[in-house]
């Protein structure tokens, strides 16, 4: 499964709009995408399994890049 994590990058700043970035990661639970994150210390505002028809939407970004954690 592929999910979309929106985040900040400081731990202890407050979340701002303009600031939240996002990564996708492949992983088989949401409990997986925060073990897999958990060494980068962001601050995770949401993490969203893709569907088949989300994940071909979100393909078509520029942004779209899978990390490899």
């Amino acid at each position: 499964m592929i999910f979309k994590v929106l985040f900040q990058e400081d731990l202890i700043e407050v979340p701002v709009r303009e600031r939240t970035k996002t990564i996708y990661v492949e992983a088989g639970s949401v409990k997986d995408v925060r073990k897999k994150l958990i060494n980068r210390n962001y601050n995770i505002e949401l993490i969203q399994e893709l569907n088949e028809a989300h994940l071909e939407y979100e393909k078509q970004s520029e942004q779209f890049v899978l990390e490899t954690v």
